[in-house]
Order: structure tokens, then sequence, then C-alpha cells
């Protein structure tokens, strides 16, 4: 049985363990995790794709061996910067939230997760499927050290995943897309007082950007999810105040809808761009897939009615910034992401988590991994 005192105690042990990225050390952390592991007799092994950017992977054999369920938080937060008012790392509570970096974004749900299992070896509950439980490293700078590798060198080679990654029991099902992108537009240079003699590169820029923001989008409406959306992210250009630029660099991020191409609105980008600038280039910095799954599927089914019957009040909604959850569908793992985190507390001074929604959590969840199966 979960145990709050207990989860309490060890969301506090977590948040008092800096884990900070950049920073780049989940080491201590991992080691913490793994001991504990161990300490139930989960026999757990720390993966690393950088000097001290540690991961732990382990697994508790079920019953059945030809299915498996992973269930995967990350490690790591982001700086704690200066403007907080409590000690980022203390874990102190007060009226019913726990404070410290992390606490919602994302040792919390590491938290939920372990104590969960500390419970199913106290009852001697074994579980029809395979569970596989990944802490992963670098979450908060893209995951190219944490769950990618594990992913891309089939150390995850699960079934069906659940990312403990979110706020509020919401069950996020779907997500946009994204494209980051770096316009670097070529102008020539010109004393500032003769203007006229060269070609402005940054009045390029701002002509473009300004017919940008106009862009009408073609996609049809998605119940989870709002629209499109360009936002301009920075701008950069000329060499002095006295110099006509002759360059200008400029850095968008795209967020798309399933269904929708990044590459037709690269096309549409470029006849933008010709219509204001005669030489340029676009660097693509990364892509990301939207991602869906279908509200039907036994992952959503079984999530829900693990909530239902703890009472705890959940919502089937979409992501309109990118989780981790996409890496899973070029793997064709079916995935999707929940957590018990507090809204629009992640990355916060201050941060905490509700107690009370702590507890809850690790009782879903454990809820969850019981019945899983038995609803197919």
């Amino acid at each position: 049985m979960v145990n709050k005192k207990r989860l309490i105690a060890l969301t506090q042990q977590l948040i008092r363990i800096n884990s900070e990225n950049p920073g780049g050390n989940e080491r201590a952390i991992a080691e913490f995790v793994k001991k504990f592991l161990e300490g139930l007799g989960i026999k757990a092994r720390i993966y690393e794709f950088a000097k001290k950017r540690s991961n732990v992977v382990a697994t508790v054999p079920g019953l059945f061996k030809n299915h498996s369920l992973l269930i995967t938080p990350h490690l790591d937060t982001v700086p704690a910067g200066t403007s907080w008012k409590l000690p980022p790392f203390s874990g102190v509570i007060r009226k019913g939230r726990l404070y410290g970096l992390g606490a919602t974004d994302c040792k919390g749900n590491v938290a939920c997760a372990l104590e969960v299992l500390r419970s199913l070896v106290e009852d001697k509950c074994i579980l029809r499927y395979n569970l596989v439980f990944a802490a992963t490293a670098e979450e908060e700078s893209g995951s190219s050290l944490g769950l990618i590798p594990l992913l891309d060198k089939g150390i995850l080679a699960c079934d069906a995943a659940v990312v403990l990654d979110s706020d509020d029991f919401d069950i996020v099902i779907t997500q946009k897309g994204l494209m980051h992108l770096k316009v670097k537009l070529r102008g020539k240079k010109a004393h500032g007082a003769y203007p006229w003699l060269g070609i402005n590169a940054i009045d390029a820029a701002v002509a473009l950007l300004h017919e940008l923001k106009q862009y009408h989008f073609k996609s049809e409406k998605n119940k989870y999810l709002l629209g499109p959306t360009v936002n301009i992210g920075t701008i950069h250009g000329g060499d002095k105040v006295n110099v006509v630029a002759d360059w200008c660099e400029v850095e968008l991020d795209f967020r798309f809808l399933p269904g929708m191409s990044e590459k037709k609105f690269l096309e549409n980008l470029k006849k933008i761009i010709r219509r204001h600038a005669h030489k340029f280039t676009i660097e693509i910095e990364g892509v990301q897939q939207p991602y869906c799954i279908e509200e039907r599927h036994l992952l959503v089914r079984s999530l829900k009615a693990a909530m239902k019957k703890l009472n705890a009040e959940s919502r089937v909604c979409g992501s309109e910034g990118a989780t981790t959850v996409t890496f899973f569908q070029d793997k064709k793992i079916p995935a999707i992401a929940t957590g018990f985190g507090s809204h629009e507390c992640a990355h916060i001074a201050d941060e905490y988590v509700l107690v009370d929604n702590l507890y809850k959590g690790a009782r879903v969840l454990e809820e969850f991994l019981k019945n899983y199966i038995k609803l197919t």
C-alpha cells in the first residue's frame, strides 16, 4: 500500500539532490534511485552517454513475458536561478504545498513511481506484464543523452509507454509538432549616411516578418489543440549604427498540428522571403513531428479507469509544447503522458507540488499498473 509519509519524505530527499541542467550532472540522483531500487530487490543499471549524464533503468518481471510497459520520469531540472524566496533544495512544506526545485517537474513524479514500486514489492504483487522503469537524464535540454539514445540503442524495447511528466492528472494523447529554423538574410554594406547605396538586411527582415505574422495557416481544427503558430524567437543583425546592415539572422519557432506538413510551411516561407530579399539561406535547427494516439487505446482507457476509481479529476487533452512522447512514435511504441505536478508551477521560482496530489497520484499510478492488461 502506498504510504503518504514515506512518499513525501522521498520527494524531499530527491529535491535535496541537485540535478540542475544546464549543470550537466545527474549521477548523484541516479545513484540514489539505483540504490533505492536495489533495496527493494529490483536490479537496476545506470547508463551514461556522456560523463555524469546518468540514466537509471530497471525491469520488474511479470507473470507473462510477451508484453512490457515502460513508465518514465526524468531526473534533471532547470536551473534554480536567483529569485526564490524559499530555499530551492529544501523540500519545505507549507499549507499543503511541498516546495523545491523539481517538485512539480519532475521529482514528485519520480517519487510517485518509486513509492509505487516499493508498494508493489511489499504487497508481493506480480503484474501480468514486464514493468520497465527508466529515470532519464537531460530531458530539459532535448533528451539527446537520455531517452533518445535509450530508445535508439534498444535498451527500452517496450510495447507501450507512459511518460510521467505532466500536471494535475492530465492524460496527454496528442501534441503539436515543431520546427526550429534560422533565416539568414544578406544585403549590401554601405555608409549609414548614404543608405540608398546599400541593401539593408534588417529592413528586409522587418518586412518579411511583418508578412509572416499575417500568414494564414491551412489546417483542420483539432479538439485537443489550439491552432498552429509561428514565434519570432531571436533577431540579430548589423555591425554598427552608422553602417547599412548587410546581414540579419532570425530564428523562428513553428508549431503545427497532426496532419500538417512542415515542408509545406517551409515552401511558403521561402516564397515570402523571396519577396523581400534576394540572398538568403535557411538552416533547419530541429524538427519534431506531431503525435496523437486514439482515446480508445488501452493505455488511455486503463488510466482513465484508474483516475475514476480514485476520484481523481482528470482530462484527456493535448500538449501545445513538445514532450518526450513523440520520441516513441519512430519506434512504433504507443505512448501517453500523465503526471501529478501542479499547473503552471514548472520552471518557476518557488516551485511546488500539492502534497495531496502526490499521494493521490501515486495511488492512481498503482491502480493503473495493477489493472493495465486486465482491460484487454
